[in-house]
């Protein structure tokens, strides 16, 4: 069966505002900053925009204020081709951002947050036909018990359940047995096996998965597949500028890579490039490549 989307995602949105500053500030100081930027944020909404800008057909669905920080998110996607025809807008509510620090040299960052008060998605207020047209699902760790139902769906329907999974939080365990490729955190992976070595954490987070892998930044990240084999992919060198959102992107091209059926050692090497092409500007959006620029990148290795 032809699906109409290559990626949907399900999760959260959210706006960041970016500046450079010389130096982290001390409390009662003033700092100029030498570069800003005001991008769109969160995992999943910022995933299915690095799907969408290596060419994947896509589409995000969730919740969004009914504000104009809302408004500015919507306009993001349609500049990428982003189909936001099931984003709910909640009226009476506000849209989560952040204010995020970079320190120059260090790439060092400090943020600061606010919290949504928009409640919690439904399953009843999924659209069950639209979130099974896709090859891959796109999931983070909000919005859990839609989020479920939305994964136990794709699957039922042969789709691939992708988890972006950051911080363990409660009800995780509600998703993990619908999620065929599951790519933690660092932190993630250690609070949830119980272990320390990323291999060791992958293979006890790995029961009836494709994929199981394990990001740590600069150090790379370490994958376990469904036949035992377990494999490393080293970080690509960059002149890092900003490492806010390379988790997130890294997750998305993940995503595209599934789509487009390749193994998960293309797909890890690939999302590797782009990560840390990203890494390259100011946010987590403005330095994600178009597929072209990831391919002569990777020729150029």
């Amino acid at each position: 069966m032809i699906k109409a989307f290559d990626v949907i995602g399900l999760g959260y949105s959210a706006v960041d505002y970016l500046g450079i500053v010389p130096y982290l500030p001390e409390s009662d100081t003033k700092l100029l900053m030498e570069d800003f930027s005001r991008q769109g944020g969160g995992p999943t909404a910022t995933a299915v925009v690095t799907a969408a800008r290596l060419g994947a057909k896509t589409a995000f669905t969730g919740q969004i204020g009914d504000d104009d920080l809302a408004d500015f998110m919507l306009r993001e996607f349609d500049k990428e081709g982003v189909d936001t025809s099931r984003v709910i807008r909640r009226a009476g509510t506000s849209s989560q951002f952040s204010f995020i620090m970079v320190e120059r040299d260090s790439g060092k960052r400090t943020i600061i947050w606010t919290r949504s008060d928009i409640p919690p998605l439904n399953p009843d207020q999924l659209d069950r036909d639209f979130i099974t047209s896709c090859k891959v699902l796109h999931i983070d760790r909000h919005e859990i018990k839609a989020t479920a139902q939305a994964a136990k769906w794709v699957r039922e329907a042969g789709g691939i359940v992708l988890m972006d999974a950051g911080t363990l939080m409660p009800g995780v365990e509600d998703l993990l047995p619908n999620v065929d490729a599951l790519i933690c955190s660092q932190s993630f992976a250690r609070e949830a096996a119980g272990a320390v070595d990323p291999i060791e954490c992958a293979r006890k987070l790995s029961e009836g998965r494709k994929i199981t892998g394990v990001t740590a930044g600069e150090k790379g990240s370490w994958f376990v597949l469904a036949d035992g084999t377990a494999f490393h992919q080293p970080a690509f060198k960059v002149e890092v500028i900003d490492t806010n959102g390379a988790g997130d992107v890294f997750h998305g091209a993940f995503s595209y890579g599934l789509s487009q059926g390749w193994d998960a050692r293309r797909c890890a090497e690939f999302s590797s490039a782009v990560a840390a092409m990203k890494c390259t500007r100011l946010g987590g959006r403005a330095g994600i490549p178009t597929l072209e620029q990831v391919e002569n990148f990777l020729a150029s290795r």
